[in-house]
């Protein structure tokens, strides 16, 4: 039937299922899923997936996880509607990554414009869960969750839609069909059928934390600036000032589910400013995309001339989404401001570390490696000491123009 021909009726349950589909996304906010419009028998399984129409539980039982997780539920309804869905095909074989905020905004179409006020309401506790400023803008995405599944949905196999899980030891992934029905996937095994996943934009979430994050060590008093400039492992440094420079690093591979995004790897530098206080420094490491891959960034991980010893600690940590940066720096402070100077440098990897609620673990930011009682003038190749990664450094002196 055309669309001029519709009748009554089906305009009416058109509109009941958009406003279905706007509840849906609405209840994330809650961290509740709503029940699906319509919602259908549940099929039969197949030998990767297995369907029911109960709400299922998130894979992530954080507030971002929550989020996440109903807002797959209603964006998989939302595809019931072809011409939405067709839309949302073209933008995902097109594009690695799509602007959730930003594609619903320009449809024109009844299902995608239904998601727009859920889709930026949801961005915005988000935010808040993540201790972001309100200014950080929409971070929601949708992509396709691998690419070998760029043929199938290119055919019109209609696709699942499932949220990133933060749970490196996940066996299995929650996925919802266009009638709201939850399909379990094998989380090690990456099914046929194209799936997409929504997920959060961990890079641009994380510029934004750590900005937050300094700011706040800064207010604290971990993080002033530096008051004098260290004399050098071999010159003197009053035109410059002596750093370390990681040459290379590699992570070890881990075995992550294949819902999972590119990881966000950001580093904690710790140590004695001048003051006599614990200093800490944060380093974003945004070309960490991959385990098992050998990157050579030549980047600079601690400046010494922050620092009253030769001597300095470096936490690296993973942001999967879910990390509050407000959060962390509290914790950070409360644990570090404790800790006095007593004129002989005391390593701080355990503090910080203890410092991280032990909720956290399951969940972000993850625990990467450390590196203890880093040297000014460490050299060469430093394993972690969880034997999770290693770098290898070199002393550079950065010259003043």
């Amino acid at each position: 039937m055309s669309p001029s021909r519709m009748s009554r009726t089906s305009r009416t349950r058109r509109s009941a299922l958009a406003l279905a589909l706007c509840a849906a996304a609405v209840a994330a906010l809650q961290g509740v899923a709503s029940p699906a419009a319509g919602a259908a028998p549940a099929s039969s399984p197949s030998a990767s997936t297995s369907a029911s129409t109960s709400t299922s539980s998130p894979t992530s039982t954080s507030t971002v996880g929550r989020i996440e997780d109903s807002t797959a539920r209603a964006f998989a309804e939302s595809l019931g509607e072809g011409s939405w869905r067709t839309q949302v095909r073209t933008a995902a074989l097109a594009s690695d990554q799509i602007d959730l905020r930003a594609l619903t905004g320009r449809t024109t179409t009844r299902a995608g414009s239904a998601l727009e006020p859920a889709i930026a309401t949801a961005d915005r506790h988000i935010a808040e869960a993540k201790g972001l400023a309100a200014d950080t803008g929409s971070l929601l995405r949708l992509r396709l969750a691998a690419p070998s599944m760029r043929g199938e949905l290119a055919s019109g196999t209609a696709p699942l839609v499932a949220a990133a899980t933060t749970d490196d030891s996940a066996e299995t992934i929650t996925a919802y069909d266009s009638r709201g029905r939850a399909h379990t996937l094998d989380a090690r095994r990456t099914p046929d059928r194209p799936v997409y996943v929504v997920d959060i934009d961990v890079s641009r979430a994380m510029t934004a934390g750590l900005r937050t994050l300094n700011k706040e060590l800064t207010e604290r008093g971990l993080s002033a600036p530096a008051q004098q400039a260290p004399t050098s492992p071999t010159r003197s440094a009053a035109a410059g000032f002596w750093t370390t420079k990681i040459d290379s690093v590699q992570l070890s591979s881990d075995e992550e589910p294949w819902v999972s995004g590119d990881a966000e790897v950001f580093s904690i530098v710790s140590g004695f400013g001048f003051d006599g206080k614990v200093r800490v420094d944060t380093v974003d490491m945004p070309y960490l995309d991959n385990d098992g891959t050998t990157y050579y960034p030549n980047q600079i991980l601690v400046n010494w001339s922050s620092y009253k010893y030769n001597l300095a600690d470096v936490v690296m940590m993973e942001d999967d989404g879910d990390t509050n940066y407000q959060a962390l720096a509290k914790a950070l402070a409360d644990a570090l401001l404790t800790i006095t100077d007593l004129g002989t440098y005391i390593p701080l990897v355990n503090a910080i570390l203890d410092a991280i609620p032990a909720s956290w673990w399951t969940n972000d930011p993850d625990y990467v490696d450390s590196w203890y009682t880093l040297a000014n003038t460490s050299t060469g190749r430093l394993n972690g000491a969880r034997a999770n990664g290693w770098l290898t450094v070199t002393p550079y002196f950065v010259t003043q123009s």
